[in-house]
């Protein structure tokens, strides 16, 4: 079950098409979904979480918590909006578009995927693009 739930003005249009999206993606990569909720949030919140969890004081576009069982992806994840705005800008990419690889990059995380290193990260962004491309066709 994928869930959307939203600590801020910001709200997806059509969740089905995101919920779709994800698990084919999840699919795609030999995994199920067990329980994963998206909490889309604004900086503040996200700044608190990433103090209180993790014990940073910066801001951040994406943490996601790990509750994976086995090949059954299930997670926490908040997505800070205003950040995915912000970078969309800075990057020179539709917001949807960006919004996207944040949300499969939690995704990618919670199957795995690290992005510490030069090449986890550029593997990372393979992955992400690859699943992108996986919306845009098959929406």
């Amino acid at each position: 079950m994928i869930n959307f739930n939203y600590e801020s003005d910001f709200q997806i249009d059509k969740e089905i098409f995101y919920q779709n999206w994800i698990e084919r993606c999840c699919v795609s990569e030999g995994y199920s979904i067990g329980e994963l909720n998206y909490i889309f949030c604004n900086d503040d919140y996200l700044l608190e979480i990433n103090k209180k969890y993790l014990d940073h004081d910066a801001l951040t576009d994406i943490i996601t918590f790990d509750y994976v069982s086995g090949k059954t992806i299930s997670g926490d994840i908040y997505i800070s909006e205003e950040r995915v705005r912000e970078n969309a800008a800075v990057f020179e990419v539709a917001f949807e578009n960006e919004l996207l690889r944040v949300m499969v990059h939690g995704v990618l995380h919670l199957m795995g995927y690290k992005d510490k290193s030069e090449e986890d990260s550029l593997i990372m962004r393979e992955k992400e693009e690859e699943k992108i491309k996986l919306f845009h066709v098959e929406r």
